[in-house]
């Protein structure tokens, strides 16, 4: 194995292993190496960008040998939009890295034993499954390697897409997106060629000028559609004239909404959201369970996999009808909606207030009668008092977002003492830490991983917690 000291290039690497957040692995003179554009079975040369607690980090620059797993992307943005890193890795070893990042989370940070892993849910689609997606407006176009290599002068820059990874000011201009069905390419590029054709400024983030900023759209798996746009100006005329092609050219958006938003991040939560045309929501089911989600409500944007995600929470629940659940994290109340008629009552905690009337909405739409919502912290509520009123429950289902839950409703938990907890995590690290601290009094039966989001390193896992006897 040589090595170019200059250029810091590692030549000949075996990749033989996945890493958090999706790094591909290799060794080098002892030492782990951590690269990106890589799959395991890969024998590559690497660019060494930098050096962290003694490891080495770097990107392949030449591919000599490849993987048996390695497929050609089918997105011509691969590799440069920041977006789908897997695309590269055929599905099949996908799945098998992402049910080992689960087995290892709780072998090397839980450190308890597991009564069964059980093999991961896959996803029946591998592109356009997301029911959300974000596009930003800029400028400032990321331009390509061959574009630069090129030597031409590119005089128009302005972009509709997804931001460059470590650009925070570029965008790379998406022609074709894989992640979202019809009619979201084709929203995106009128938007984008209207506002060519008709001179409308697209945002400087770094000058904080412009009039186009972000441009937001939802399809639901019942076929309605909801397109929001972000303008950083309230320029009356201009905003009247796209948000009237669109209506014209889209005749199935049901809900067209836009925001102005001046500040200088991007988040519109704290911002009144405008009607154009149609509804001030869209429809989304969940099998019987339908769900009325507006412009800011949180959402699982798999919808497919999303009721597997439930129906494996059924499964381990085993509920009888006779039960008293709590459900943490309860966002707008989709687990609690979709439990709500195998159980007793149900009541769910969220600290963002604005999901919690998303919640309610959506009990009075389904007419569930048994379910019950609070908002605030779930640390701050989830006391001797609420207890006392709603009683102990016989089971819990928990899914805090990516930093798991405070250590504090780790204790108000093993004080609680519910015979049976169902965790749900999008971030088995965070997941296998607390339950580490669980296992003090509960044993894990068995552990779920569902693949929510093909061609990321993002997987989902439910696990069983029966407390001991």
């Amino acid at each position: 194995m040589g090595r170019n000291r200059k250029k810091r290039i590692l030549e000949n690497i075996e990749i033989t292993d996945i890493a958090d957040k999706g790094k591909a692995v290799g060794r080098h003179e002892g030492r782990v190496v951590f690269v990106s554009d890589a799959v395991p079975g890969d024998n590559v040369d690497v660019l060494i960008q930098k050096t962290r607690k003694g490891n080495l980090i770097g990107k392949a620059i030449k591919l000599n040998t490849p993987s048996a797993d390695r497929i050609k992307p089918v997105c011509k943005h691969f590799g440069v939009c920041g977006g789908c890193k897997w695309q590269h890795l055929g599905y099949a070893a996908q799945l098998k890295y992402k049910e080992q990042t689960v087995v290892n989370a709780f072998q090397r940070i839980a450190k308890v034993p597991v009564g069964e892993y059980l093999p991961i849910v896959p996803a029946d689609h591998t592109e356009y499954y997301r029911n959300k997606l974000e596009f930003s407006f800029s400028n400032k176009r990321w331009l390509t390697e061959e574009e630069v290599n090129s030597g031409t002068a590119f005089d128009q820059r302005n972009a509709l897409g997804f931001h460059r990874p470590g650009a925070f000011d570029k965008i790379v201009d998406v022609e074709h997106c894989w992640l979202q069905p019809d009619p979201s390419n084709a929203i995106r590029n009128a938007v984008r060629a209207f506002a060519l054709e008709n001179d409308l400024e697209f945002f400087d983030i770094r000058e904080q000028t412009g009039l186009l900023r972000q441009l937001f759209v939802r399809v639901s798996s019942i076929g309605e559609v909801m397109v929001l746009v972000s303008f950083y100006q309230n320029n009356e005329e201009q905003i009247a004239a796209l948000l009237n092609h669109l209506k014209d050219q889209f005749p199935e958006i049901s809900s067209l909404m836009y925001v102005i938003n001046g500040k200088k991040n991007d988040t519109i939560y704290d911002l009144p959201i405008k009607e154009w045309s149609g509804k001030p929501y869209l429809v989304e089911k969940l099998r019987d369970v339908s769900f009325k989600v507006g412009p800011k409500s949180f959402f699982q944007t798999n919808t497919a996999q999303a009721v597997k995600l439930y129906d494996t929470i059924l499964e381990f629940a085993e509920l009888k009808g006779t039960e008293n659940v709590y459900d943490l994290y309860t966002g707008i109340g989709s687990i609690a909606c979709y439990v709500a008629a195998h159980c007793k009552t149900i009541v769910g905690i969220e600290e963002v207030a604005p999901a919690i009337d998303d919640a309610r909405i959506n009990v009075a739409l389904n007419d569930i009668k048994n379910a019950t919502f609070y908002a605030g912290d779930v640390k701050d509520i989830l006391d001797d008092a609420f207890i006392a009123k709603h009683g102990t429950p016989d089971l819990v289902i928990t899914d805090p977002p990516r930093v798991g839950m405070h250590k504090n409703v780790v204790q108000s938990l093993l004080q609680l003492n519910a015979p049976k907890i169902v965790y749900v995590s999008c971030n088995p690290a965070s997941q296998a830490r607390d339950i580490d601290l669980l296992s003090a009094q509960y044993d894990v039966i068995k552990v779920q991983p569902v693949d929510m989001f093909p061609h990321t390193h993002h997987i989902e896992s439910v696990a069983l917690l029966i407390v001991k006897e």
